[in-house]
């Protein structure tokens, strides 16, 4: 059986460094490095997750937000409480 999360995320775009800002609620708060411009922020978005998060980089796609700061991604092959095991 697969298993896959969905994970809603509040994206803060143009930080010094991509990084895990912490929770709010059942919210994750990421910072991206790549400004929002042409789609970059998300696409950084989903790249510093799955390497964050220790899966494939086609394990993880923006479903919802695409030029909104709140986001809702998918993740495929992790539950929300093996992603919030594996997040600082």
């Amino acid at each position: 059986m697969a298993t896959s999360c969905r994970l809603a995320i509040k994206a803060i775009p143009n930080a010094p460094r991509s990084a895990v800002a912490g929770w709010l609620g059942d919210t994750l708060k990421v910072k991206v490095h790549a400004p929002a411009l042409e789609g970059r922020a998300n696409e950084a978005l989903c790249e510093f997750l799955a390497e964050t998060l220790k899966v494939h980089h086609r394990s993880v796609a923006l479903v919802q937000g695409d030029k909104s700061r709140q986001k809702l991604v998918q993740i495929d092959g992790l539950t929300l409480a093996d992603i919030k095991a594996r997040l600082p």
